[in-house]
């Protein structure tokens, strides 16, 4: 993982879920972090607004998707390959 993708999704996500940076882990899901469905959706906008990606994300359907939302890892390793496509 990039540091610099990482450290960023991670204070995305912080944001979201009104946590310290360092009370987000990498194994956490967003579940576990107090995310909602709002939650999510908000993070994909400042994701894609931040790394300039565009995310395959249905918020009607968020676990069906072709970005794996499982945990803050798998986030994280979806938008370092986004980014690695554009």
């Amino acid at each position: 993982m990039s540091a610099t993708v990482a450290d960023r999704v991670i204070g995305i996500i912080a944001e979201q879920a009104v946590l310290d940076r360092s009370d987000v882990k990498p194994e956490a899901t967003l579940a576990e972090l107090g995310i909602d469905s709002l939650g999510l959706v908000e993070a994909i906008f400042a994701i894609e607004e931040t790394f300039d990606i565009s995310v395959p994300f249905n918020a009607n359907e968020p676990g069906q998707g072709d970005f794996d939302i499982s945990s803050v890892a798998a986030i994280i390793r979806a938008v370092e390959g986004l980014i690695a496509a554009r």
